[in-house]
């Protein structure tokens, strides 16, 4: 079957796409920014570039399409994002029945269909009502949160536990909602394909647990590991709230002023027809936040850090950089020298042969870990030359060993939070790059306390440090 993908850059989109090329289909992406999707497609994946609103760009990717997936959204664009997407969808919907396209699914929002519906959940509705007007079998999802790394909802509400530990909470923390995992999302989306013919069909989806957004702060709270205390106050409007956001969260507050504005409508499923229609069974909530973080810790996990520094200068501002939920501390030099002696120098790295900078602060480090329960610096090496994945090294665990590429250590020293240090060796040509990196994924504000508070300290330990296997690495002798 040809798929046509639209808002394959988006969150749920990209989550998509791998699992329709696992399923054999061919994939047609429609993307505003190809670019974004450089590296993320299968070999056999189509890739269009243009905008979602032109007729002829439309047309061309409307053609020859058996489905296609309408996953396009306005709200961040800095636009009235109402007539964006309205005159979107209209102009998508005649591109797909003039090209003959069998069947059109759409991902749109949960909520009653009345006059108090907030402007997001409105336009949501409208364009569902839009491609269905336009005839042909047409699919709609109605869901609310999605509970994933990288949903804009998700990271907004885990970012306000994060920081806060003291919570004034407006009344829309109150409402009601019904979370969905990702994953079960996408199971939908893809299970939407197998449907027989049919007209217009609105499905409302949802996990098995109707609770608050308070209750989802809790229950993301209490996987971390974090205390928080949630004051009730019926007096923050979605203005303030807004403005309240913008203070504490300034990332997410442009777009998330138009989703609590929406928070004030109840989004539960009403309508239970797909459990009968469709067989997936979604996870609760407790396990959607459990698997949405181990999701991430599994793609961080394999990241290469050398990927985003060639996107970005050397030189960081002050707290390196932001992905997620981790802080990144990035720093290269380039080598005349080859990958393999690049790797040898810093796999010797720690136990007797020292850190290559500043041992006495490694060391006084190790005394404070000890005198607060942690292992300290003496656990040492088992090999003075070769590391090994799994054992120690000092204050550190061995991650991964991926000789000449990768080394990454794990920190087992008292954090408030978890931490890691990886060295990349990429060859450029007589020349290797050496990429450091260290990560740290704070535990609430605490743990955003203690990586500010010696964010000095990288900048002198971590460069000098880089600076010493650079020199070991050019000698005849690494």
């Amino acid at each position: 079957m040809r798929i046509l993908l639209t808002g394959a850059t988006g969150y749920v989109g990209r989550t998509l796409l791998p699992l329709l090329e696992a399923r054999g289909h061919a994939v047609r992406c429609l993307a505003r920014n190809p670019a974004k999707l450089a590296g993320r497609t299968g070999p056999e994946t189509e890739i269009l570039g243009g905008d979602a609103t032109d007729p002829d760009v439309l047309a061309r990717a409307c053609a020859g399409v058996d489905a296609a997936y309408w996953l396009v959204h306005s709200m961040d664009s800095g636009v009235d994002f109402e007539r964006a997407d309205r005159l979107a969808a209209e102009r998508f919907a005649a591109a797909a029945r003039k090209a003959g396209v069998r069947r059109v699914v759409y991902l749109g929002g949960l909520g009653a269909d009345d006059d108090s519906l907030s402007d997001h959940l409105r336009s949501r509705h409208e364009v569902g009502t839009i491609l269905r007007a336009a005839g042909g079998d047409v699919v709609e999802f109605r869901a609310s949160i999605v509970i994933g790394p990288g949903s804009f909802s998700f990271d907004l509400v885990r970012t306000l536990v994060e920081r806060l530990p003291v919570m004034v909470c407006p009344r829309w923390v109150a409402t009601p909602t019904q979370p969905i995992a990702v994953a079960d999302v996408t199971a939908y989306l893809l299970a939407a394909l197998d449907l027989p013919p049919g007209a217009g069909r609105v499905y409302e989806i949802g996990g098995p647990d109707v609770v608050s957004y308070g209750a989802i702060m809790r229950e993301y709270a209490r996987q971390r590991g974090l205390r928080r205390l949630m004051i009730p106050v019926p007096v923050l409007t979605p203005r303030l709230s807004g403005l309240w956001l913008a203070l504490v969260a300034p990332g997410y507050a442009k777009v998330g002023r138009k989703l609590i504005d929406g928070l004030r409508n109840p989004t539960v499923v009403t309508d239970r027809r797909v459990l009968a229609d469709l067989p997936v069974r979604p996870r609760d909530l407790a396990a959607a936040i459990g698997e949405a973080m181990r999701t991430e810790d599994a793609e961080f996990a394999g990241k290469r850090w050398a990927d985003l520094a060639d996107k970005a200068e050397t030189h960081q501002r002050y707290g390196g950089e932001v992905e997620g939920t981790r802080l990144v501390d990035h720093r290269r030099v380039v080598v005349r020298t080859s990958a393999e002696r690049a790797f040898a120098a810093i796999e010797r790295i720690g136990g007797s042969n020292g850190w290559y900078a500043f041992d006495w602060l490694w060391r006084l480090r190790g005394w404070m870990d000890r005198a607060i329960g942690g292992p300290g610096m003496g656990r040492g090496r088992a090999d003075p030359q070769r590391l090994t994945a799994g054992e120690t090294l000092d204050c550190w665990r061995v991650e991964a060993c991926e000789p000449p590429r990768r080394l990454r250590l794990a920190a087992e020293m008292r954090l408030p939070g978890r931490g890691w240090l990886e060295f990349e060796v990429v060859p450029r040509g007589d020349d290797v790059t050496i990429h450091q990196t260290a990560v740290f994924d704070a535990r609430g504000l605490g743990g955003l306390a203690y990586w500010y508070a010696i964010w000095p300290l990288h900048e002198v330990v971590f460069r000098r440090m880089l600076a010493g296997i650079a020199r070991r690495a050019s000698t005849a002798g690494a």
